[in-house]
């Protein structure tokens, strides 16, 4: 088999991988509002619980989810983990799981482009940040963005992956950017919690 039959192969097997989990993605998507998993706390948490010392894993696999399919609810994931595993393990799962997702969105765009824009958001949505993603100070558009967050994080993410900026810019961009949004949701929401019990004790 010479180099150009192996690549064939590769991208073909890897084309069937990306079917198959697509597939069992959307089915678990399915699964969870079915369940209530995806609109209860309380079943999230009690899902989540069924997983014993592997928990930490299912946290971070559903916000890579949320992210790579928005239909998910965001902050319930966010609240989910910081009451199952404190602020500070919740914050990291958190962190490491939309880190995932959104190289994961950003990756799904750059491989199919627009058409994965239209299939995911509305239109309004589409049109109102396709011209800032034309713009050359996009870039510096989506760093802001992601640093303090002012627009949909999960959107600019697949936006970002139909334009001209490089996995090795996005990356960066993601890893420094998530941390003080995350942050600030994840000990402002244990806080509210605390105070919340102690008010209601």
């Amino acid at each position: 088999m010479d180099k150009i039959q192996r690549k064939s192969s590769i991208k073909y097997w890897l084309n069937i991988a990306a079917i198959i989990s697509t597939v069992l993605c959307l089915g678990f998507v399915y699964y969870g509002f079915k369940t209530g998993i995806f609109t209860s706390e309380n079943e999230l948490a009690s899902f989540l619980l069924k997983f014993g010392i592997l928990a930490p894993v299912a946290m971070i696999a559903l916000q890579a989810l949320q992210v790579v399919f928005p239909v998910v609810p965001f902050a319930m994931g966010l609240v989910v983990s910081i009451l199952l595993f404190g602020p500070v393990k919740g914050f990291i799962y958190n962190y490491i799981g939309i880190s995932l997702g959104s190289i994961i969105a950003f990756l799904i765009a750059r491989k199919y482009g627009v058409d994965v824009l239209n299939l995911l958001f509305k239109e309004k949505t589409v049109d109102k940040y396709r011209r800032i993603g034309a713009n050359k100070k996009f870039v510096r558009f989506f760093t802001m963005a992601i640093f303090f967050p002012i627009a949909p994080d999960d959107f600019l993410c697949y936006l970002a992956g139909t334009t001209k900026m490089k996995l090795k810019t996005f990356i960066p961009i993601i890893l420094l950017g998530k941390p003080l949004s995350l942050a600030c949701y994840s000990f402002g929401l244990n806080f509210l919690a605390k105070y919340i019990s102690v008010f209601v004790g």
